[in-house]
């Protein structure tokens, strides 16, 4: 059995299986997302989601879902099934036998005497995802049926009915070419063998996601079915059935399937399991390399990809691929800002810390290989522009006050990662001086000192040292305020105050770090991360649920976040050393039973604030993965 497995009990349990979601990626941007019984339960599922760069920057559904039939002695077995209102049709999910995910997602399906498996796998450098059917068993002539399910339109939307859409098909080999609207790519669908395509075009109407309707959004779709393909197959024989953006060779496909299943890293424990996450956020297009914050909504984030990049790629030896990301960042620096949000003309720029957490991603590759020669090259004119915009005064009233503290915010605007916004404004606008700014500005004070020598810049990170304890320290209390604004001082216990413990150059003294930790580890410490406030605080929530408002107001009020936690076994590992290990062990050991949940085979973007802190968010973060690789990394490197 594999380290990812559900049996048929698991399977036919739809409060259970409909919990379970798979995503897989590939470095074009494409990715094949749905529930390990294959019925989808969001607008972002799709067995094939790619870009559509001539229409916009968002990621577009081709082919949502395809319903397989098994024909034997003139009877059909419908393997798919969708949700419509009030019931599930058809219920194919009553055939599975078990689910494997080694080394790709594998499902069995017994019907009497047939056992059929199905295997799914993505191209790595195409726009195509490719499904093999293997007839494992059978008694009787058999023949398989696959119905499409075309969507063409946004991950973000919902397809409707119209008279719009193109019923036309083109014959290409072993398949057909399908454009519903001429402002799309053409899709093609292909098999490894001679077919039959029987052209039947009609719309299935109201089909349901259940997770859109729990996070209150619009939730019924109508989907398009051209036809179906139909073949034969033998007991024994594999089956290729393809979808891409590209035409096909059929009599390649069980080559290029072969070749791409060895190129899989085996998701035979935890470990390995992370790294293929990892290798799932990087995305090469258009001469660029991004990460991609999180599966399956998420775009590129600035401030995400220099907490994500370390992890991602430096922790599995591949500074190939880390430099080749910061190039593309540096590329979008504009001043002495970095996008928060995509790039281009689809950019925003509304971030206080992505420029500050651009100094610590190179600090992390100094660590990692030492390379001062290629830093100080590439990025060190970068670094001295940021800092500059910062003394001087940029965007969004960021500036340094004359304590040497870094100030910003606007009316309106969420500038640090605490960035939820409702109708009525940010949830926690923290505008002022945040602790987590005044520790990221400090460390890359001293790092650009570290690199140039510079002594005027080494005389501002001492003024704010000295500012920074006498601003933000409470002797009374033992811990740090979360915002400074003049004689305000906002003491909510957040988890921003970890940062002044676990970088590389920090400004608090051995028993002040001590505190710091002391308290996030009393009031914030879970077993799947950090809590965004402290349960004992009138603002907690301990539950991420609801409409858009309700979770936004609960996003940063309560919810555990995972990558703040490599932040605190940072800090915790500097200070107890090899003492230390065994707490953080224990908690890193408490993460494996998140492979079978939610995103199977990865981390969850969030989780509840209260127990058992269910997973919530985006079932797939980039920041998430990462940190708990850096973790591991950091834990050997004390053994």
């Amino acid at each position: 059995m594999s380290f990812i497995h559900f049996d048929k009990t698991q399977l036919i349990n739809l409060n259970y299986s409909l919990d379970r979601e798979i995503i897989r990626t590939n470095r074009s941007g494409t990715y094949t997302s749905t529930t390990i019984i294959g019925c989808n339960t969001r607008k972002y599922h799709g067995l094939l989601v790619v870009p559509q760069p001539a229409l916009d920057a968002q990621n577009h559904v081709m082919l949502s879902t395809v319903h397989e039939t098994v024909i034997q002695h003139g009877a059909s077995f419908n393997l798919g099934i969708n949700k419509y209102p009030g019931n599930y049709s058809p219920r194919g999910h009553k055939y599975l036998k078990d689910f494997d995910s080694e080394p790709i997602p594998r499902l069995t399906y017994r019907v009497g005497g047939v056992l059929l498996q199905k295997e799914i796998i993505l191209d790595t450098n195409r726009d195509r995802v490719m499904i093999k059917y293997t007839l494992l068993d059978a008694h009787s002539p058999t023949k398989i049926r696959i119905a499409p399910f075309l969507a063409f339109r946004s991950f973000h939307s919902l397809s409707k009915a119209n008279d719009d859409v193109n019923r036309e098909f083109e014959t290409v080999p072993n398949g057909a070419k399908f454009q519903l609207y001429d402002v799309y790519d053409p899709l093609y669908l292909q098999l490894s063998k001679k077919c039959d395509y029987i052209h039947q075009p009609d719309w299935y109407h109201n089909i349901e996601y259940i997770q859109e309707r729990e996070r209150g959004y619009d939730y019924q779709e109508d989907l398009f079915v051209p036809g179906y393909f139909e073949f034969a197959i033998k007991k024994g024989e594999s089956v290729i059935f393809s979808a891409g953006l590209t035409e096909a060779d059929p009599k390649t496909r069980q080559r290029a399937f072969e070749k791409e299943i060895a190129r899989r890293t085996p998701r035979n424990n935890f470990e390995n399991c992370l790294k293929n996450a990892a290798t799932q956020f990087i995305r090469e297009r258009d001469g660029g390399t991004r990460i991609i914050a999180g599966y399956p909504w998420f775009g590129w984030w600035g401030r995400d990809t220099f907490v994500a990049a370390p992890g991602l790629t430096l922790s599995m030896g591949d500074k190939e691929t880390f430099l080749k990301i910061m190039d593309t960042m540096s590329n979008d620096l504009k001043g002495a800002i970095f996008p928060n949000v995509g790039s281009g003309v689809m950019t925003n720029m509304n971030s206080i810390d992505a420029p500050l957490w651009y100094f610590w991603s190179l600090q992390q590759y100094l660590t990692y290989t030492g390379d001062t020669k290629t830093v100080k090259a590439r990025y060190l004119s970068k670094m001295k522009g940021i800092i500059d915009g910062y003394i001087n005064g940029t965007e969004f009233n960021i500036q340094m006050l004359d304590s040497g503290l870094i100030w910003g915010g606007e009316e309106g605007l969420a500038l640090t990662w605490m960035d939820a916004v409702t109708p009525d404004g940010p949830v926690t606008p923290r505008i002022g001086c945040p602790v987590e700014i005044q520790a990221l500005w400090y460390n890359a004070l001293c790092f650009y000192h570290e690199l140039t020598g510079d002594q005027e810049i080494k005389a501002l990170s001492e003024k704010t040292k000295e500012n920074f304890i006498k601003e933000f320290w409470s002797e009374k209390d033992l811990y740090l305020a979360d915002v400074v604004n003049g004689t305000e001082k906002d003491w909510a216990v957040r988890p921003n105050m970890v940062f002044a413990t676990s970088l590389p150059y920090i400004m608090l003294d051995e028993n002040q770090c001590d505190e710091v930790l002391e308290i996030t580890r009393s009031k914030l410490l879970t077993t799947r991360g950090l809590r965004s406030l402290s349960p004992d605080d009138h603002a907690y929530k301990g539950y991420y649920f609801g409409d858009q408002i309700s979770r936004d107001q609960a996003y940063h009020n309560g919810t555990v976040w995972v990558w703040p936690l490599g932040h605190f076994v940072e800090g915790y590992l500097k200070l107890h050393g090899k003492s230390g290990l065994n707490m953080i062990e224990k908690i890193l050991a408490g993460f494996d039973g998140v492979m079978t949940q939610y995103g199977i085979g990865t981390i969850a973007e969030i989780y509840d604030g209260d127990p058992p802190h269910r997973p919530k968010g985006s079932i797939s973060q980039a920041w998430s993965v990462a940190e708990l690789l850096r973790m591991m990394d950091l834990i050997k490197k004390h053994k």
